[in-house]
């Protein structure tokens, strides 16, 4: 423990500016610098004849010259000899290395050399004088590339001292200041050089140290010899795994006590530095976390392990049968004392043996308070809560060699006493009144058990094990109370690993939670914050950015596993999943900006249409980055009530990391949906490059979006594509508004981008639409660059020794690549709406939660056939039946179809009417005519026959009425009791509302509720009803035990005269439906010149009705409810896509991350955590989670069977954490692709061929085959073919995988003329390695070379004459002189190698295989290439 501590001390590091740490981070390049020689004088004979044993070293330290900031540590050389220093010529040898790393690749980063004389006075004392400096650059004018000095420099010496860097007139260049003067004949030689070996040890050092190669370093091996360099060629210590099992902290005087004392300092504090009183109940206690890591002196080892601790009366109530720690009755019947407790294993890897290595302990409390609390000033109309995070205690462990197992008990540690971390930490009590013995325990103790063995501890005898602070008093026990737990019961338990929690900033800890949490408080009495003071962007609950993964089939097996039969069942094993799980979070974001400012501007001048407002007048550019400030009010008050949503699809840029030889597409086009519109598919648009003096080439990174032709040439017009959505008053339904605002401020806009040509996926993009709120603007607009995201899956095929246990699986590599940047304008142009006022009838429905039926009381007379009609008085015209009934209208003229030769849809009841008018003008002529015939009897007949005719009609007229007439009033009379309400509701959401229900009569009924939707149902729990009613904040009463259930039937409710009570009921659609194609008044058309087109058909969300019907005792309606339903759009959380064999099944689980991290998640207590319910909206669709341990991830399981190719299914899958599935916290939607499988078995280098069958279709097709990965697999015909109709061909496919492994290509055959899918293919490559017969090494200079020429032999070892083929697994760093040679049996061939240069510094193994004619493997070399 003593060397840790000295180690701890004597390496304390200055960090480097706050500006220059804020910078984006790099990878860190490690350095050997060799001191070796000082020439010259540097001072006068005079100044040196006062001392005596003089000597002289040299002192190195880090500088930033652009914030003239020293950091790091000032290193130092051994003190050499210098008596001939004043002497001319002299020389002081030194030939010290000094090794370091750094990421600040930056040149204005350098270290200075002092050259320091000391010696001893005549007293005796030690003088050390400054002789000079030197300014020593490590990295060139270039950014990011280090001097690459590999011979000997000399460094110019400078007069004074390294402090007056520091002088605000030595502005850089400092070399070039005017006063900076040089000392004459002096130099220091050097040399500097990047060190890769030093990288594997990095874990080791921290960065920015100075560290010699003569000083031994913590966890590596001694160099061999005296005066070896232990970091020339690092060697590591062999490490060991300690197991850390039954941990808690014990706090004093109690747990409960230090918690309120904490949080009082904590408010005092605030008050005093911010002058603002802080109420008791705001400042919370979040988590308590403990962060453990191995630390070696220097720094942590690995990044520390984060857990939560929880109270241990918590882990007693919930898993009192599987902790193996019990707890008194005493301490059940106070939670007050009590002690932290860490409810699962501690696995510590990377443990060398050397008495430097600690394991460091740090208890952490996170609290969620006013802003200002960490430390920053706090504005004074500041409401929103931060969450900050202080460090209360501390312990550092060194574990005990000489033992395998055992029980330790460490004193925590607190104060202004130096820690790992070097932040500040919570007081300890004051010892002035404790005796020496409290002192090591009256801040608090640390307790575990220990083992080096991962299957768990046996009961040993080793004893407990103290730490060396409490062996000094072993006499003295700390002082028992009741949270003090007894020495635990020893045996065999069943531990389960500690999966290592995520390491969280404090940005990422300031994201408040929806709802209140339950948390300790600052006052006992109030532990339940107020929930009315929350903030605003709090209430609105704006989500995460949209997240995007595409994922693969799975190709692992999943295995059957019998338990064993204890008596007649078997007995069901313990949970473990059999499928990989795909983790959450993967999200495709808008970036800054990729492209430098003189391709932006050429992008500008593209000629791009401009947007502009209302007055012509251009919209205004908003930041993407700048926090939006949405106020729902403002919103709503807008003058402009109509929304013109413009989409302008700009440019693609291409990743210049891209190899050349990489598919890039010529034509791409774009899918999404926005809002309820329907599902765009734009056209096909072209990419055409731009390069910098403005003219189009292939190879530009900057793609302009041309709309083509039919014949796939450019058009004339401005480049871009630009779509618009006119949002009007007219569009929306009644309260529609606000859902579309919400819409706005939470949705994330889904874009996925296809090749045009091969209809393959490029990649998805995510982009969020709180930018387009406009909040009073005319009109807005932001310009975002969106990174296309593309994932791939690969399955490792080795599986270890773990892997082949119960439970556990092959892992699935992913691959995430950025294949582009999509340059897209998003803007909102506001218009005035032509109908200011509405009518009575369009104005919003009511948003109250109490539905009341008190306006439905009255009857309001009319017509029976008109019932439901809208009246402005209480005034009824006379009209004709057949005027008013289309059924009565179809009836009395159903005899003229036989005669009719109009359409044959003309009976149908619509057009009742239009015949029945059309017969009545017959009749007019035929009267007008009558003079005009020949016969008076015919006239006469005719008459008898329209008499006869009207007759019966009047006859049918009476039937009608007489058998329609109960069912009409009783359908009239029933308006009095029928009471009409809208609701809005989205996908998974629960819609809560209360209909205040009345019995009108004098006496008592029992009233059965029927209800004909069964997505309405009644709330019957009461512990449902409230949890509903707390969140709505409704004061209505609520009753126990109010419906009497009888089973299937339908609920009853008591009511007694004139009694009036509150039926809750909840709504919630978890189907998505077809949406209905209506007329609507969006337009959707495309800017190129043209007039907009008709108005397009919108894709409405389907409207559902309800019925609710409250039946009396004696089976009467006493009361009605009619809901109406619109379903609006809801928020996609991510979006997964899965390429699965057709006619299977896909069984995927995915991990769901930690559920305080999601938005709108509650917050349970201690030790207890949220259920996870899930729901689907295919009901086809397998959709469940399983419950597991306290503390362990929890995975969604889906099984779904995949259709023939091509088809695609698509569904959502929504995510609760709550009970009662009111709030889902996450919503996927997920795709499922089914595709033809074929799976292929090769060796890496080598080519396997096989054949796909075409069968051809009704007609004639020019199909052309394309591939995700064309470098590694070909087709034969290779362009253009024919497919002729009904006929059946063979596709040549030949296969030359590059790199090892299991992964997947997309094959697709797609109709060129028409650009349809006719055939897909998923092939799944399992790939081995080539046996490796010769191995080469090469260095090779990094960054702007010309590369090297070299050359290797090969024997032909057949008697015969053989023809061979090269090939490479690296093609763009390896070429050959001759891909094909021929060589004589037994002769020998020299093979002409051209390595090309790479820009970064490193390895890079390439393969080069020998093929035979036949295109078989004969030979593969390794050659390792090391760039430096």
């Amino acid at each position: 423990m003593n060397d840790w501590l000295r180690i701890l001390d004597q390496n304390v590091l200055v960090p480097p500016h706050p500006q220059r740490a804020r910078q984006p981070s790099k990878e860190s390049t490690a350095f050997q610098c060799v001191l070796k020689c000082l020439d010259g004088p540097l001072i006068k004979q005079g100044r040196l004849e006062v001392l005596s044993e003089v000597g002289c070293h040299l002192r190195m330290s880090l500088f930033d010259v652009t914030y003239r900031h020293f950091f790091g540590r000032t290193w130092k050389t051994a003190v050499r000899p210098a008596e001939q220093l004043s002497r001319q010529p002299s020389r002081i040898v030194f030939d010290e290395p000094v090794y370091f790393h750094t990421s600040l690749n930056h040149p204005n980063v350098v270290a200075v050399v002092e050259v320091v004389t000391e010696g001893r006075k005549r007293d005796g004392s030690l003088q050390a004088l400054s002789c000079g400096f030197g300014i020593l650059r490590i990295f060139g004018n270039k950014l990011e590339s280090p001097t690459s000095a590999s011979q000997d420099k000399r460094l110019r010496l400078y007069h004074g001292t390294p402090r007056a860097l520091l002088h605000p007139r030595l502005q850089d260049p400092v070399e070039q200041n005017r006063h900076m003067t040089l000392l004459e004949s002096c130099s220091l030689q050097y040399a500097l050089r990047p060190h890769p070996l030093l990288e594997p040890v990095f874990h080791l050092l921290p960065e920015n140290l100075l560290v010699s190669g003569l000083q031994h370093i913590p966890g590596l091996l001694p160099a061999h010899g005296e005066k070896g360099d232990a970091l020339r060629k690092p060697r590591l210590q062999k490490s060991v795994t300690w197991y850390l099992d039954d941990l808690f902290f014990t706090l004093y005087p109690s747990l409960e006590k230090f918690e309120e004392e904490l949080l009082e300092l904590l408010i005092s504090d605030h008050f005093r530095e911010g002058g603002i009183p802080l109420d008791g109940s705001v400042l919370e206690i979040l988590e308590r976390r403990l962060c453990v890591g191995v630390h070696n002196g220097l720094g942590f080892v690995q990044r520390p392990q984060v857990m939560v601790l929880v109270p241990e009366m918590d882990v007693a109530l919930t898993r009192s049968a599987s902790f193996n720690r019990k707890v008194g009755s005493s301490s059940k019947a106070s939670s007050g004392n009590q002690a932290l407790v860490l409810r699962s294993r501690l696995r510590l890897p990377e443990t060398a043996r050397h008495p430097a290595f600690a394991v460091v302990f740090q208890l952490e409390y996170v609290f969620n308070g006013p802003s200002g609390l960490d430390g920053k000033a706090a504005s004074v109309t500041s409401l929103s809560s931060v969450a900050c995070m202080h460090m209360v205690r501390w312990a550092v462990w060194n574990p005990l060699l000489e033992t395998g197992s055992g029980k330790v008990i460490l004193p925590l540690q607190g104060g202004i006493r130096p820690n790992p971390s070097r932040c500040l930490v919570y007081k300890v009590p004051l010892a002035s009144m404790s005796s020496e013995e409290v002192k090591q325990v009256e801040s608090g103790t640390i307790q575990f058990q220990y083992s080096l063995s991962p299957e768990g501890h046996l009961d040993t005898a080793t004893g407990l094990v103290h730490s060396p602070e409490a062996e000094r008093q072993p006499s003295r026990r700390p002082p028992t109370s009741p949270a003090s737990p007894p020495a635990p019961q020893q045996g065999l338990a069943a531990l389960q690993d500690s999966p290592v929690g995520p390491g969280l900033s404090l940005s990422q800890l300031a994201a408040p939670p929806r709802s209140p949490t339950r948390c300790r408080s600052a006052t006992p009495s109030s532990r339940h914050p107020d929930s009315s003071a929350r903030p605003l962007a709090q209430e609105q609950g704006l989500p995460l950015e949209g997240r995007i993964s595409h994922l693969e089939a799975q190709l692992s097996q999943a295995s059957l596993v019998l338990g064993a039969s204890v008596a007649d069942q078997l007995r069901e094993l313990p949970f473990t999943p059999v499928h990989t799980p795909i983790v959450v979070g993967a999200q495709a974001r808008s970036s800054g900006s990729k492209l430098s400012r003189a391709s932006m501007v050429l992008l500008q001048a593209s000629g791009f249409p401009e947007i502009l407002d209302a007055n012509k007048q251009p919209a205004e550019a908003v930041n993407p980055t700048d926090p939006v400030k949405f106020n729902p009010q403002k919103e709503e008050s807008d003058c402009l009530q109509s929304n013109e949503i413009v989409l302008q699809f700009l440019a693609f840029s291409r990743v210049s990391q891209d190899c050349q030889g990489a598919p890039w597409p010529k034509t791409v086009y774009f899918t999404f949906q926005f809002y309820r519109f329907p599902p765009v598919t734009t056209p096909r648009l072209q990419l055409v490059g731009l390069d910098e003096t403005g003219r189009t080439r292939s190879g530009s990174l900057l793609h302009l979006l041309v709309l083509t032709d039919k014949d796939d040439s450019s058009e004339a017009g401005p480049p871009g594509f630009q779509l618009k959505y006119l949002v009007e008053p007219g569009f929306l339904k009644p309260g529609e508004q606000r859902w579309f605002t919400h819409y706005l401020a939470t949705q994330t806009l889904q874009i996925d981008v296809w090749d045009g040509d091969s209809l393959l996926l490029v990649g998805s993009a995510a982009v969020q639409m709180k930018q387009l709120l406009r909040q009073g603007r005319p009109a807005v607009q932001v310009l975002h660059e969106l990174e296309v995201v593309a994932t791939e899956y690969e399955q490792d095929v080795v599986v270890s020794a773990d892997a082949t246990r119960f439970g556990c699986v092959k892992p699935i590599g992913v691959y995430t690549a950025v294949k582009g940047w999509l340059h897209l304008t998003l803007a909102n142009v506001g218009h005035g709406c032509e109908q200011r006022v509405r009518n009575s009838g369009s104005l919003p429905p009511s948003r109250s939660r109490v539905i009341s039926n008190d306006g439905a009381s009255h009857f309001e007379g009319g017509s029976l056939l008109t019932r439901g009609a809208r009246r402005l008085k209480n005034v009824v015209q006379a009209q004709k039946l057949a005027d008013v009934d289309r059924e009565l209208a179809a009836m009395l003229f159903t005899h003229t179809q036989h005669r009719s030769k109009g359409p044959q849809g003309a009976g149908h009841e619509g057009d009742a009417v239009r015949r029945r008018k059309l017969e009545r003008m017959r009749s007019v002529r035929l009267q007008e005519s009558r003079g005009e015939l020949s016969c008076w009897g015919a006239s006469m007949l005719a008459q008898q026959s329209i008499r006869a005719q009207h007759a019966r009609d009047l006859q049918v007229i009476a039937a009608y009425r007489e058998r329609t007439k109960v069912e009409s009033i009783t359908s009239a009379l029933s308006l009095a009791i029928t009471t009409k309400h809208t609701i809005h509701v989205t996908l998974g959401t629960a819609e809560f509302f209360e209909f205040a229900l009345r019995n009108p009569h004098n006496m008592q009924h029992t009233v059965t509720i029927e209800v004909d939707n069964p997505e309405l149902s009644i709330i019957q729990d009461s512990r449902e009803w409230r949890y509903f009613k707390d969140a709505a904040k409704l004061h209505t009463p609520v009753e126990e035990d109010m419906f009497h259930l009888r089973g299937s039937l339908a609920p009853q409710i008591f009511l007694r005269p004139r009694e009036t009570t509150h039926i809750p009921f909840r709504y919630q659609t978890f189907s998505v439906g077809q949406p209905a194609l209506v007329q609507a008044s969006a337009e959707l058309r495309s800017e190129k010149g043209t007039d907009a087109r008709s108005p397009q058909k919108s894709s409405a969300m389907p409207t559902k009705h309800a019925k609710v019907l409250f039946r009396g005792s004696g089976g009467k309606p006493i009361a009605v409810l009619r809901l109406t339903v619109e379903t609006q759009p809801h928020v996609v959380d991510q979006v997964f896509r899965f390429y699965h064999p057709e006619l299977t099944f896909l069984k995927k689980a995915i991990r769901l991350p930690p559920l305080h991290t999601l938005p709108g998640a509650p917050v349970g207590r201690p030790g207890e955590e949220p259920p996870v319910h899930v729901r689907c909206s295919d009901p086809n669709v397998i959709c469940e989670t399983q419950n597991v341990g306290l503390g362990e991830p929890r995975d969604v399981f889906l099984k779904v069977a995949s259709g023939p190719s091509p088809e695609s299914k698509d569904f959502f899958v929504t995510v609760y954490a709550d009970n009662w599935l009111a709030t889902p916290v996450q919503i996927w939607q997920v795709h499922l692709h089914s595709l033809q499988r074929v799976d292929v078995s090769c060796v890496t280098g080598q080519q396997t061929r096989l054949s796909l069958v075409l069968r051809g279709t009704q007609t004639v097709r020019r199909v052309q085959a394309f591939t995700s990965h064309p470098q590694e697999l070909k087709t034969d015909p290779k362009g253009v073919f024919v497919l002729p109709p009904h006929g059946v061909q063979d596709l040549h496919v030949a296969v030359r995988p590059q790199r090892a492994g299991s992964r997947f290509i997309h094959l697709n055959l797609v109709d060129v003329d028409y650009h349809q899918l006719v055939a897909s293919w998923l092939v799944c490559l399992s790939c081995r390695p080539p046996l490796i017969s010769k191995a080469f090494e090469i260095t090779l200079a990094a960054g702007e070379g010309k590369g090297a020429n070299k050359r290797i032999t090969y024997t032909n070892p057949y008697p015969s004459q053989r023809t061979y083929h090269l090939h490479s697994d690296h093609p763009d760093l390896l070429q050959f002189r001759e891909d094909c040679f021929q060589v004589r049996g037994g002769e020998t061939y020299t093979i002409g190698l051209r390595f090309a240069p790479r820009q970064s510094a490193g390895e890079e193994e390439i393969l080069i295989y020998i093929n035979d004619h036949e295109d078989k493997n004969e030979e593969a070399f390794c050659v390792k290439v090391t760039y430096q």
